[in-house]
């Protein structure tokens, strides 16, 4: 049975259109999401993404994939990428877009191979979900990755959220919790982890990993590059 995230998606794909789209969230008021971003084409992506496709090289695990849009473009490119995503809905539809290699898999149990570039667009560094996972997760990536290998994400600072409120108390401030709506049904609550760079900088360099900032938009996003040290 699929979620009210995939059934946003389905009738996107089928009909290239769907309802409104509600994301609500531990912080404020509901935001709309836009279902189309997810089946965006090259030339409508932020200058933020195509710096990081620009920055992937080798064998390529494109994680979190959804339905397929980075990994299309990597694939036009000539490069040998995989398209790793947990949602079987999304993974269907991103073989019928035409990526050629998908895994309908979550990140944690996958170990069959290791790759030159781990990209993680679309702040999908936040599938950790709190910061005390982020450990586990970068060095669950660390088991995937080639000698001198790569881990691409983008993350945004979301301090400015909390301007005219207090910061949480008892958790890192990046921690959210979401819920999709769609047609009146609400799907379950998650977690995701949003990074400012000093956090970033701490936690990779208490992992034994090098940490880059390789772009900024201005807007409190950035994209990083990690490597292992060792």
């Amino acid at each position: 049975m699929m979620n009210v995230f995939e059934c946003a998606l389905t009738d996107q794909f089928n009909n290239n259109a769907a309802d409104i789209l509600w994301l609500n969230n531990s912080y404020g008021e509901p935001e709309e999401m836009p279902v189309e971003v997810f089946f965006r084409d090259e030339s409508e992506m932020p200058e933020m993404e195509l710096y990081a496709l620009g920055r992937c090289r080798g064998a390529i695990l494109d994680i979190g994939a959804g339905e397929g849009s980075h990994s299309l473009v990597l694939q036009q490119e000539g490069f040998d990428v995989i398209s790793l995503e947990i949602s079987t809905v999304a993974s269907g539809i991103s073989k019928q877009r035409g990526v050629k290699k998908t895994l309908n898999l979550d990140i944690f149990t996958y170990h069959d191979k290791k790759f030159d570039t781990l990209l993680m667009l679309m702040n999908g560094i936040g599938l950790a979900g709190t910061l005390p996972n982020l450990p586990v997760l970068l060095n669950h990536c660390k088991k995937l990755l080639r000698p001198g290998g790569q881990i691409i994400f983008d993350s945004s600072d979301i301090s400015y959220l909390y301007d005219d409120i207090p910061r949480p108390f008892d958790k890192y401030f990046g921690e959210i919790s979401y819920q999709y709506e769609y047609k009146n049904q609400k799907g379950e609550w998650f977690n995701w982890l949003y990074l400012d760079k000093n956090t970033l900088r701490k936690v990779a360099c208490d992992e034994n990993f090098s940490s880059e900032i390789i772009f900024e938009d201005g807007l409190d996003q950035y994209l990083a590059c990690l490597t292992s040290l060792k």
